[in-house]
């Protein structure tokens, strides 16, 4: 088949399929911002586009998100146009709508299929919305308003897709009928060959001493530090949790940008707003125990997991974070937060423990009780990694399951029916 891969930063999600449907013998081709001149990536041909320079113009602010994404529809239906005059003609597209990218590709090659990356719809009741108060919309009334024009991207995509497929059932269930039965569940996959236990493993934090599985590591991970992802939750249990932990040392790792809800006050980060609110409560030798270390290499973040002897996991009812089932997949013992997606994937008291997001006394309870508790942690973390082993291994799951979506969808007509 002729596959035609659409992401604004390519791979992303398709760095495990794109390259396995090449070795397969498909033709694939990529259209993304991501490189700047053609080129080749473990056999697929990376072709660039590029955006448009334009004036700024005055629309409504509930259609800013609407404008940047026709602006990259019609981006990438130039280059789309321009590689069908060069005689390519795809079987099968392979697009994560989110920013917008594939929503003219049809026009360009009906007789295409399109499967979509779904990563979420945007639902705007509870718990979708106003989850937590502490950072409600300054006018509640109008949020669901604003909701419903963000998700004009999703409703200009679904008649023109062919099917969906999503990593989790809690993010298929985001999408609205008749579409969600046209939605495939299946997980990206997560490499537990090479997110596994080691127990030479060692860590060394800037700043600190090497760590190893000898040492009370309690670790906490997002991509930026942020309240969707429970940031603050955590660090207001930390006074507590270094208190009564006084050998412990807890590593965070985060950025101090925003990938999910609303921006800090301008001029601070959410990182800064909440070490400053807890700072006054803990003492100058407990907080040398504290190591911030903003991002780090995938093969560090792996070393952290497996020396982790308590990881904590806390977010909002959104999309479920790699970095948990890659603890998991490394035998971390894990205290999560008991809301859907983690339900997911954390069975209470068996491959980890849950607690309320908002409830930090608990948070610090059940973290000391597995930093005293070295059978009930070892237990929890061997069930952990063979969760992930048995639902979600890259090479003999996750990948044979979206090989076999999109064999399914080459095969379909080119009228939207669910390949099966």
């Amino acid at each position: 088949m002729n596959i035609l891969f659409i992401h604004q930063n390519f791979p992303g999600q398709y760095k495990h399929l794109a390259p396995r449907l090449a070795s397969l013998g498909h033709r694939c081709v990529a259209l993304t911002l991501r490189v700047d001149k053609p080129g080749k990536w473990q056999g697929v041909q990376l072709l660039p586009y590029a955006l448009p320079r334009r004036e700024a113009q005055r629309v409504h602010p509930w259609l800013i998100d609407l404008d940047s994404k026709v602006t990259r529809g019609h981006a990438c239906f130039l280059a789309a146009r321009a590689l069908r005059e060069r005689g390519f003609v795809p079987d099968v597209i392979l697009a994560h709508p989110g920013w917008g990218e594939p929503m003219f590709l049809r026009d360009v090659w009906p007789d295409a299929r399109l499967g979509l990356y779904c990563e979420l719809y945007h639902p705007a009741d509870y718990p979708h919305m106003n989850f937590d108060p502490e950072f409600e919309a300054q006018d509640p009334d109008t949020r669901p308003l604003r909701i419903r024009m963000k998700n004009l991207n999703n409703h200009i995509h679904f008649p023109v897709a062919t099917a969906g497929i999503s990593p989790t059932r809690f993010q298929a269930d985001t999408f609205p009928m008749p579409f969600r039965d046209r939605i495939t569940v299946c997980h990206d996959g997560i490499d537990t060959a090479l997110a596994r236990p080691d127990t030479a493993a060692r860590f060394e934090p800037d700043g600190g001493p090497a760590l190893s599985r000898e040492d009370e590591v309690v670790t906490f991970v997002n991509r930026n530090l942020e309240p969707y992802r429970g940031y603050h939750v955590f660090m207001r249990a930390l006074p507590r949790l270094l208190r009564e932990r006084p050998r412990a040392r807890v590593v965070i790792l985060g950025g101090d940008e925003v990938s999910y809800g609303n921006a800090p006050p301008r001029g601070t980060t959410w990182k800064r707003i909440f070490i400053d609110e807890v700072r006054p409560r803990i003492s100058d030798a407990d907080w040398a125990r504290v190591h911030f270390l903003g991002r780090i290499p995938y093969d560090g973040f792996l070393r952290l997991m497996q020396v982790s002897r308590v990881h904590v996991y806390l977010t909002y009812p959104f999309v479920l974070s790699w970095s948990l089932m890659e603890a998991m997949s490394c035998e971390a013992a894990i205290v999560a937060s008991d809301t859907a997606p983690v339900r997911e994937v954390i069975r209470e008291g068996e491959t980890g423990r849950l607690v309320d997001f908002f409830d930090g006394d608990a948070l610090v309870g059940r973290v000391c009780e597995l930093l005293d508790d070295t059978d009930q942690r070892r237990a929890l973390g061997a069930a952990a990694r063979r969760h992930m082993v048995e639902s979600y291994d890259l090479q003999t799951i996750c990948l044979p399951g979206q090989l076999d979506w999109v064999s399914r969808l080459g095969d379909c007509p080119s009228d939207g029916n669910d390949p099966g």
